[in-house]
């Protein structure tokens, strides 16, 4: 079974990496930007489509809407990627919002930056999947009763690819990413050759349809649908932060290079959600509750007609944007988490490099996180993107915060002149940033707490007081094990050794040898009386034998085997304070999973409640059984 398991792990993750291959692993621009970017690239794709689907809860006429509230999005784009862009060149060694706010800011506002972080990522994996199989079901409706299964298998197969290391993931998720923008494009293209050369464009298939007004509007409600449209277009700015998580992934030098992709990413993005949210109102699309069609589909049926080869193409490329968008967070969640484990408010486990030097341990976790969700809101991503967006502009705010501290302390210890200017600049965008981020958090945590979003910030408030547990019993623990300023530790007066019997076997026999090795002060066998039949037996074959070692039986009326032998070993601790115990437990080697259900079950019980006593050392003596040939041979 071993050996199996050890063949489908390579199969499916690769062969594992040496750790001075680590820098072979590193990015160049052309990969960094569909690993990194994939997610803010994709969201133009449903942006739009959000903020057309609020403004006409207040009926066809507050469509118009859309068009200033997509400009001051398209502002807050520019003005995020700028300040992220300071970021990357003041923090090259990654952790984004987290390590700039611990930085400047203190623990407590890097964990809630943290926490912030980590929600979002998980929520960036199942709104890009789902919009991914939501578009997916608008080419083909029949598999809409499918749409939690696909998410999931999607979700399962976007981890395999990143578990397969860093480069490996960028290399696939490439073609689709460049496919989508290249799409785009040509999707602008004919559209201009339709307005120009074909006497304009016709309408998308919603355009006909009623769109009865379902929220009170007038006076400060139609201000309030205007700023619930904006926070949910704002669904545009996420991912921004993952290239400033991400910068040591990138090749040297890092931050420039993290820097100009970042400038690339936002050039694309503020271009193709102009772009889209133009067309949608020239078309005069309207976008469903449920998602499907979404308003890119009719689009791009508007263009090239449904069924066209070319609309099948586009459809394939925004599905495969849309769901292999969640790669952005697949690279973003381990870094922070790993980054989070150093500083010991995660385990430690986050922390390791699996077999293709990628943090294994959180791509899985995160995993794990994403599919619950899908599963447990049934695949609607109008009810998943409620819980969107507000860890983003918590984690936005803190960063640029800091930011502005940070570069209020490098003016300080300022040169000259010239540097003092060009850092005042820089925390001039900063600060530019942290109040709109800031603005936009207060408009996104008014209008979306009622629709679900209070799950996130639950989520967030979880998550903060986790970690801080989480450090403080790692503290505790390190005054506890401190051993600064002392000496070596005094032997114990006397070591005592039990072995436990329960037949006159090769492996009590091996432990009985093991046991009197050690030189032990006192030693002594025993058993339990469980059958007396039995008990009787081993008696007899231990006086035939002939073994020195006093045997002991323990006296059990109910049956029991681990509460006489706890006992027993309490009885001698007591009597013997200052003494160490060592108790010698045999134990079989099997090699297939089942014959661990078999064998080994009084064992494993024994020694969890022997080890919480103080002074008691829990030794395992081995017996390989045949069965133990397969397992050893999977280790070589």
């Amino acid at each position: 079974m071993t050996v199996l398991s050890d063949g489908v792990k390579r199969l499916f993750v690769g062969r594992p990496l040496r750790s001075a291959q680590l820098p072979e692993t590193l990015l160049p621009k052309r990969l960094a930007l569909p690993i990194f970017c994939s997610d803010p690239i994709s969201s133009v794709a449903y942006a739009t489509e959000q903020i057309l689907l609020v403004t006409g809860f207040g009926g066809a006429a507050y469509l118009s809407m859309t068009k200033p509230i997509a400009a001051l999005i398209a502002v807050m784009l520019v003005v995020v990627i700028a300040s992220y862009r300071q970021t990357c060149y003041a923090y090259p060694s990654g952790g984004g919002a987290f390590v700039v706010s611990l930085e400047n800011l203190g623990a407590n506002a890097a964990l809630t930056a943290a926490a912030a972080l980590l929600v979002d990522y998980v929520m960036t994996v199942v709104v890009s999947v789902v919009a991914g199989v939501v578009a997916i079901t608008s080419a083909a409706p029949s598999l809409q009763r499918h749409a939690v299964g696909l998410s999931v298998v999607f979700v399962v197969l976007i981890t395999l690819v990143n578990l397969r290391g860093v480069r490996e993931s960028g290399k696939a998720f490439a073609i689709p990413t460049y496919g989508f923008i290249v799409g785009v494009g040509l999707l602008f293209a004919f559209a201009a050759g339709h307005a120009v050369f074909g006497g304009g464009l016709p309408d998308a298939v919603s355009a006909t349809e009623p769109l009865p007004q379902v929220t009170r509007v007038g006076g400060l409600f139609t201000v309030f649908l205007a700023m619930r449209a904006f926070a949910s277009g704002c669904t545009a700015l996420t991912g921004v932060e993952a290239i400033s998580n991400g910068v040591p992934a990138f090749r040297k030098p890092k931050g420039r290079n993290a820097a100009r992709t970042l400038v690339i990413m936002g050039g694309l993005s503020v271009s193709m959600f102009v772009g889209v949210t133009v067309l949608a109102l020239a078309t005069h699309a309207r976008a469903y509750p449920d998602g499907s069609p979404s308003v890119i589909s009719q689009l791009a049926q508007v263009v090239w007609g449904h069924g066209s080869v070319l609309y099948v193409l586009f459809q394939v490329a925004t599905a495969g944007i849309l769901i292999l968008a969640a790669n952005t967070a697949f690279n973003g969640f381990p870094v922070l988490a790993s980054i989070l484990a150093q500083h010991h408010y995660l385990p430690r486990q986050l922390h390791t490099r699996g077999d293709r030097l990628v943090f294994s341990n959180g791509i899985i976790l995160l995993a794990a996180f994403a599919a619950a969700l899908i599963v447990g809101f049934d695949a609607n991503l109008d009810r998943l993107i409620q819980l969107y967006i507000i860890g983003v502009f918590t984690s936005f705010t803190l960063s640029q915060a800091g930011m502005v501290r940070h570069w209020a302390r490098e003016i300080a210890g300022a040169r000259g002149p010239g540097d003092r200017r060009k850092m005042r600049r820089a925390q001039a965008v900063n600060l530019v940033g942290a109040v709109a981020t800031a603005t936009v958090l207060v408009v996104v945590i008014a209008t979306k707490v009622e629709h679900g979003a209070w799950i996130a910030i639950l989520a967030m408030i979880g998550l903060f007081a986790l970690m801080k547990g989480i450090s403080k019993h790692y503290s505790n623990v390190a005054v506890e094990l401190d051993a600064s300023g002392l000496g070596p530790q005094p032997a114990p007066a006397h070591n005592i050794a039990i072995v436990l019997v329960s037949r006159l076997h090769l492996p009590t026999l091996r432990a009985l040898a093991y046991a009197n090795s050690t030189r032990p002060s006192s030693i002594e066998a025993v058993t339990v009386d469980v059958d007396p039949a039995d008990t009787q037996h081993l008696l007899d074959e231990w006086e035939r034998r002939g073994i020195e070692i006093p045997l002991k039986i323990l006296d059990s009326p109910y049956r029991e085997i681990t509460k006489p032998i706890v006992d027993h070993v309490r009885a001698v601790k007591r009597s013997s304070p200052r003494d160490v115990i060592t108790v010698f437990v045999p134990e079989y080697v099997v090699g297939r999973w089942w014959e661990n259900l078999l064998h080994n079950q009084s064992a494993l019980r024994l020694k969890t409640r022997l080890r919480f006593m103080p002074g008691v050392m829990v030794v395992s003596v081995p017996w390989q059984l045949r069965s133990s040939a397969a397992g050893q041979g999977a280790l070589k």
